[in-house]
């Protein structure tokens, strides 16, 4: 599946931002060109938002295709899920996101805003619980690692005091040396989960979190 990305982008603060994304079974290149119309229900509804809007023949195209399981259950689609992940990322994780799903067809007999909007938040919240799980256990490793990461510094030292301190010679001066140098590079796994590794953990799971609770509109396409 091949997905058509139609995008715009203003400058100014006040005037949110909107991304739209429209799936098609057919493949075909990826044009940009700026979007003129914009959303008056959600504008409204949500003054200062960044839309993120979906263009769809039918709800299926939403989805899954090999997931059995119930609308509210389902996998989205790889295309859609990346394409909502990817522009919510571009906004601080402060500000407001909201869903606008326009349909050629909507489906008989069914509150298509309540099964898409149902969905959504539920696909988002599971990968936010997973998110979770990931960041404790990489919280977990990184334990483990400076538990290993200290104990393999404090040996290295230890053999520095008791066998090679104040020993004269290129040998001993070169054993210092080398025990101290891989006494702190044992360190480099924990100080890099403490301070690089876990907070692009975090920021995500706080995007998937925000995206379960976001408003979702669906409107019917001429």
């Amino acid at each position: 599946m091949k997905s058509e990305f139609t995008t715009s982008r203003n400058g100014q603060n006040a005037i949110p931002r909107e991304a739209s994304l429209s799936l098609s079974h057919w493949k075909q290149p990826l044009p940009r060109k700026n979007r003129a119309i914009g959303s008056p229900v959600l504008v409204q509804q949500m003054p200062g938002a960044h839309h993120i809007e979906l263009k769809l023949r039918d709800v299926n195209q939403l989805f899954n295709t090999m997931d059995p399981s119930p609308f509210h259950e389902k996998d989205l689609d790889h295309d859609a899920e990346e394409f909502i992940l990817s522009w919510a990322q571009e906004f601080h994780r402060h500000e407001l996101v909201d869903l606008i799903v326009h349909m050629e067809k909507l489906p008989e007999g069914q509150d298509a805003r309540r099964i898409i909007e149902e969905a959504v938040h539920n696909y988002f919240a599971y990968r936010a619980r997973l998110n979770q799980l990931e960041f404790k256990r990489l919280m977990k490793q990184g334990r483990m690692s400076l538990l290993v990461g200290l104990s393999f510094l404090g040996l290295c030292l230890l053999m520095i005091e008791l066998l090679l301190l104040n020993r004269p010679g290129a040998l001993p001066s070169f054993l210092t040396q080398s025990l101290t140098i891989a006494g702190w590079v044992a360190m480099w796994r924990p100080m890099e989960i403490y301070l690089y590794s876990w907070w692009p953990l975090r920021r995500r799971g706080k995007i998937f979190d925000k995206l379960s609770r976001m408003p979702v509109e669906v409107l019917k396409r001429a």
